[in-house]
């Protein structure tokens, strides 16, 4: 990594990835950690693993208000190091006051994709995602576009909103160190 490029990006500190559920939340972070040589945090598997069971088991034991109770207790008692990528879960900006919080603490970047293609990442994922796992299709589409239209207005508070298809790393980079 060049000098140049460590100068740059050396306080960006905290970096939250918001979206909707098949975003690329998680691939995304990875590789966007990996550029910037911090760490990489999950909250869906820092939470998994603090409550012994897959999101998917507590949504089940516990329905989804318990569930959105937990999440932002993860997001909030998480102990940080000064520089990282978290991945957050799709709805977990939109409760609460975890945007505001999210945005006090760090920076958040929207990764932004239409309805359609989200449903197509996630069809074949649907097990995996309580909310959708009923939902095929054009159904599937609507649902995504009608919790789009609902989740957008916590979305959009984002530092960065950024346009998902064909995004990298180091679009992310340079959309960040312009907020800084």
């Amino acid at each position: 990594m060049d000098k140049n490029f460590k100068e740059t990006t050396k306080g960006l500190g905290l970096i939250f990835l918001i979206g909707f559920m098949g975003s690329g939340k998680t691939t995304l972070g990875r590789r966007l950690a990996n550029r910037l040589g911090v760490d990489f945090m999950d909250l869906d598997h820092i939470l998994e693993a603090q409550e012994g069971m897959t999101i998917t088991q507590y949504f089940a034991q516990y329905g989804e208000e318990s569930f959105r109770k937990l999440e932002s207790a993860v997001l909030k008692q998480t102990s940080y190091p000064e520089n990282a990528v978290v991945s957050t879960g799709g709805g977990l900006p939109c409760f609460f006051d975890n945007i505001q919080w999210i945005n006090t603490h760090g920076q958040s970047v929207y990764i932004k994709l239409p309805a359609k293609t989200l449903a197509g990442r996630l069809e074949k994922e649907k097990e995996k995602r309580p909310l959708l796992r009923e939902k095929h299709g054009e159904a599937l589409v609507t649902f995504i576009a009608d919790k789009l239209t609902e989740r957008d207005p916590f979305y959009m508070q984002a530092t960065v909103i950024t346009d998902g298809l064909g995004l990298t790393a180091d679009k992310v980079i340079q959309s960040l160190t312009k907020q800084v």
